[in-house]
């Protein structure tokens, strides 16, 4: 696991999700995938890319006149990243209030009320040891 924050964009979203679901990619294939729910064209998808790359979010080798690109971070890791990031920006750090807000707005159904309970339960019990 990386021990690197990568605080991703919207836009950037986008396109890592695309590329974690058809990794390793071209630019070409990933604005295809995009071009209808964002309209981009090639160039703009190259140049994110490019900076995700940059900042450690992709990896880009080329080959031959081809740049192929896969992902630098998991799924897991962009998600926590995310979470610490509102975390720490949103809740000043707390979480009891970020949890709070989650419960507050989500309809939970019973079966994801006991999920949670149980996390719940594992984290007091590796606390105590």
């Amino acid at each position: 696991m990386t021990t690197q924050s990568i605080e991703l964009t919207e836009a950037e979203w986008s396109i890592i999700k695309t590329v974690w679901d058809s990794e390793p990619c071209t630019a070409p294939a990933i604005q295809e995938k995009l071009f209808k729910s964002t309209g981009w064209h090639y160039s703009t998808v190259r140049t994110l890319m490019d900076r995700m790359a940059a900042k450690g979010a992709l990896k880009a080798k080329k080959e031959g006149k081809l740049t192929i690109y896969s992902s630098a971070v998991t799924r897991n890791e962009a998600q926590r990243s995310e979470l610490v990031y509102a975390l720490k920006h949103a809740f000043n750090g707390a979480l009891t209030p970020m949890v709070q807000c989650l419960l507050d707005n989500n309809d939970l159904n019973e079966a994801e009320l006991a999920g949670l309970e149980s996390l719940i339960k594992a984290k007091k019990k590796s606390v105590k040891k």
